[in-house]
Order: C-alpha cells, then structure tokens, then sequence
C-alpha cells in the first residue's frame, strides 16, 4: 500500500546515507521527491535508482545553508506541483571538523559553534521556508527534522555535536507550537549510532586505532553493550519511519522526538 501516493517531498543533502535512505521510502510509498544537496552528481545517481525501482525522483543541487536557493527551489516545486507535503533535511559533516573527539579544554570556540550553526541553522532555515509555502499552499504537510540520540547521553568530547542535536529537538518543539494552527506538523527523527554506515564505520575505526583497540572491541564496549535487543538501527529503519511520521498515521507524534535505537540503556 502507498500510504504518500500524490505526495510531493523535498529532500535536503540527500548525498547523505541518512536522507538518502528517507528519500527511497518516501518514493516507495508513492511520494514524488525531489532530492538535493550540494553533489549534484550524488543526487542524480539516486534519483535514477529510485526511478529505475519505479517511483518518481528528480534532482537539484540546493545548498542547506543557503537562504536564497532553499527559498527559490521550494518556490519551483509549489509552482510544478501546486503544493508541498513532506520535507526532510539530513545535513551533516565530518566529525573532526567540529572538534568531536577532542575534550572540551582544547576545542576550539569555531569548532564548538560549526554543528550549532551548520545543523540546527540548516534545519532552522529549510524548516521555516517549508512552513512558509506549506501555509501558502494550504497543504498542511510535515517537516521532519534530524538529531541524534548523543543529545541525551553522557558522552566525553562530544560537546558541539552533542548542543547542536538538543537545540534540534528544541527548535522541533517550538516550531510544532507555531506552525500547528496551520496543520503543519513537525516532528524529529533521533536515531542512535547507525553501524551499518559508512560514516559510523570510519568515525569508529578512528576512534578504535587512537585507542590501540580492535573496531569490533571499540564497537562492543561504546555502542552494543548498551543494546535493551540484541540488534541496533539501521538505515533501512530509518528511512521507513520517516516514511510512516510524514503518512496521516503519523499524526499522533507531532513535536515528539521519535528515537531509533530498538531501546537504549544509556539514552535517557
């Protein structure tokens, strides 16, 4: 059953395995998407799989953090479509660059600030320009936004990432209260480590060499001991919620901070 069929949804950084992941369920469940991201070239190679796996897929390049073009190409989807249903934004960045790894004393202010500007100001801006056409347009859509579950954990060196995920699901709150008279619906998706990532395996395989550890052992230790099932998330998960909040089923979680962990022992 396609529970999106003759919903039409933007996709932000798509190049991303996350949002990449979002934009082919939403395309399996009948959603036409639009994907986007820098990489014009990433984004076109995954609008070709999801048209080659029968949905509809087109793409952009659109900088997440840039006003003007996520302004003007929400503007062009209302006008090719009359409307505008669902929106996702899955930008992210090298952990390094933000000083992740790194103890709090010796990171750099630029560094603390890179992830509250880059991820909560790019969820800030795509969120606020979809509402603005969503209102527009009457479509009474939904804006799904993206943290992890690092906001509510006790992690060491992990300061600017671990800030820029709560004011995430701070600002999906306040924006629900704002744009729910409208029937916009805002919703945050929190994942926990994905493992089956390329990006996790790299940041693990990092971390696990600086410690002089096997990356199995490093794995056990910091994210598998804590597993309440003996599986984690993957993307595949992910992907398919996104698809599941943004159908009329998932209604009964506006605002809420949905967690995609298959239950945390140390995520409060």
């Amino acid at each position: 059953m396609e529970k999106l069929k003759n919903k039409v949804a933007v996709i932000f950084a798509a190049s991303g395995e996350i949002a990449g992941a979002v934009a082919r369920s939403l395309a399996q469940q009948g959603a036409k998407v639009y994907v986007t991201a820098r990489n014009l070239g990433a984004v076109k190679a995954l609008a070709k799989e999801i048209s080659a796996d029968g949905g509809q897929a087109e793409a952009a390049s659109v900088d997440a953090l840039n006003e003007t073009e996520i302004d003007n190409f929400f503007q062009k989807v209302v006008a090719d479509n009359g409307k505008l249903d669902v929106v996702f934004n899955g930008i992210g960045n090298y952990y390094q660059d933000a000083g992740s790894g790194s103890p709090s004393t010796t990171v750099t202010f630029e560094q603390f600030m890179s992830p509250l500007q880059k991820f909560c100001g790019s969820q800030f801006l795509t969120s606020r320009s979809a509402a603005k056409y969503m209102i527009q347009t009457a479509s009474e859509g939904t804006i799904l936004l993206l943290s992890s579950a690092l906001s509510r954990m006790k992690t060491p060196n992990m300061a600017g990432f671990a800030a820029s995920c709560a004011a995430i699901e701070a600002l999906t709150r306040v924006l629900a209260a704002e744009f729910g008279g409208k029937g916009i619906k805002v919703t945050c998706i929190c994942p926990a480590a994905l493992l089956g990532s390329h990006k996790m395996s790299e940041m693990i395989g990092d971390f696990s060499k600086h410690l002089g550890i096997p990356k199995e052992q490093f794995t056990q230790q910091v994210y598998k001991r804590f597993d309440i099932l003996q599986t984690g998330p993957t993307l595949k998960n992910v992907g398919e919620l996104a698809a599941f909040l943004a159908s009329d089923n998932g209604i009964t979680f506006n605002s809420h901070i949905v967690d995609v962990d298959c239950g945390k022992l140390n995520v409060i």
